[in-house]
């Protein structure tokens, strides 16, 4: 099948790499020519574990192309996907310039019947919108389709080609037919394509995500009140996690959610139920207890090195929002590291994939280091922000060696308590004792 897909940002991308790998013939489109020209050079634009093997693979066969030109797109695929930014505007909701922009063009340029696809993430009401806007200026039949992507960063390519689900919202039964043959080779193993009306897939993405951060955000609450009242948060998790009803799942306690998904998403949901009449009582906390959470190391670090810190030298492992990704977007790491930095200290930070990117955005404010072990050399503190794998299991005794003092604050509470205290460290980590 001859797929385009307009827009490659992440979702765009894996979406493409994606459907070429089971031998559909895709054409991605973007505005961004230098972009475009490194991706035909089988340069990988951004960091997902898998992708650059498929990426290359397909390109290799010919499967996947790229193109500035939004109407060589439309020529070419039967079914054009929107991958799209939807970022967060002022007010909190979804900009939909970029998507309702596309649309535009689309109604223009389109010369026979295509299946225009909103991958990306949007208000409910999106498709309504799309194809209003396409209608203006088209002169042929089309249908819109609303297909959410459930796509796990540092997960991506294992969740676009083994989901645990597909949702297809469509009125159209030609659209619908022509969906469920393209997802046909991803649902071998009997996992559903759910096909449900524009308005119910649309919301079943923001109510997914938002479901996702309450967790996460009531766990946090638990650690910190277990804080409070000397309960250990790991033994409650477990306790929790072993209910069926609950799951183990998102129930790692930690200094919040970030990334480009839940952030947004559960904002937009929130004021999506604002524009029609609806208070979200429990989104409106999980947006205050997170943003809350994100600097909830900050008063450990001043009830233990001071107030301020001017002459302390402070490292940060972990700058990703999340492990097995370079997306800093809404990461932990940048309030802690803005806390800090306001209060005097000088910071050294290292992550595998991500500093690049927070060099782009902070530029000399902190020192970058080649390794781990080199930003913890002769500082007075580490803070863990990401818990990536690399960080599990340290040579501890080289972590005394390099810290001017064996302190660490740790935001995910990758160390056992015990262990540390055995070791000599003084350790705070999330809703646990305190190793002084």
């Amino acid at each position: 099948m001859k797929i385009t897909v307009v827009g490659t940002g992440y979702v765009g991308l894996v979406t493409g790499t994606c459907l070429a790998e089971t031998g559909n013939d895709v054409l991605c489109v973007d505005i961004d020519k230098r972009k475009v020209e490194r991706m035909q050079n089988k340069e990988v634009p951004i960091y997902e574990p898998h992708l650059d093997i498929l990426f290359e693979r397909n390109i290799n066969a010919g499967r996947l192309k790229f193109t500035t030109s939004l109407e060589e797109g439309l020529a070419h695929g039967k079914i054009i996907f929107l991958a799209l930014p939807t970022p967060e505007d002022e007010d909190g909701s979804a900009d939909l310039s970029y998507v309702l922009g596309v649309a535009e063009n689309i109604g223009k340029l389109m010369t026979e019947y295509r299946v225009i696809v909103d991958k990306s993430t949007v208000p409910v009401g999106t498709a309504e919108k799309v194809t209003s806007v396409i209608a203006e200026n088209a002169t042929v039949d089309f249908d819109v389709v609303s297909n959410p992507e459930f796509l796990r960063e540092g997960f991506a390519v294992d969740d676009f080609m083994k989901p645990e689900r597909i949702v297809i919202g469509s009125s159209s039964e030609r659209a619908t037919e022509l969906m469920q043959r393209l997802y046909k080779p991803f649902v071998r193993s009997g996992n559903p394509i759910l096909i449900m009306d524009e308005k119910s897939a649309e919301l079943t993405k923001y109510a997914s995500n938002s479901f996702l951060a309450a967790k996460i955000t009531f766990m946090n609450e638990i650690a910190n009140f277990c804080e409070k009242v000397g309960a250990d948060v790991d033994k409650v998790r477990i306790g929790m996690g072993t209910d069926s009803r609950i799951g183990k799942r998102f129930l790692f306690p930690g200094i919040g959610y970030g990334g480009s998904c839940f952030p947004k998403d559960v904002k937009a949901l929130y004021k999506s139920g604002k524009d029609n009449n609806y208070n979200f009582q429990i989104l409106d906390a999980v947006i205050n207890v997170n943003d809350k959470q994100k600097t909830a190391l900050i008063p450990k670090v001043v009830n233990h090195l001071g107030e301020d810190l001017t002459g302390k030298t402070i490292a940060i492992w972990g700058l990703s929002f999340k492990p097995e990704t370079d997306d800093i977007r809404e990461a932990p790491s940048l309030y802690i590291i803005d806390a800090l930095l306001a209060k005097g200290a000088k910071l050294k930070v290292f992550d595998p994939e991500a500093m690049d990117n927070v060099k782009a955005k902070l530029g000399d404010k902190v020192e970058y280091a080649d390794s781990m072990y080199e930003a913890i050399s002769n500082t007075d503190a580490l803070i863990i922000c990401t818990e990536w794998s690399i960080f599990r299991t340290p040579n501890f005794k080289k972590l005394r060696e390099h810290l001017n003092q064996p302190i660490i604050f740790d935001g995910r509470n990758l160390y056992d308590v015990a262990d540390m205290e055995k070791e000599g460290f003084t350790y705070f980590s999330i809703g646990r004792k305190e190793v002084l």
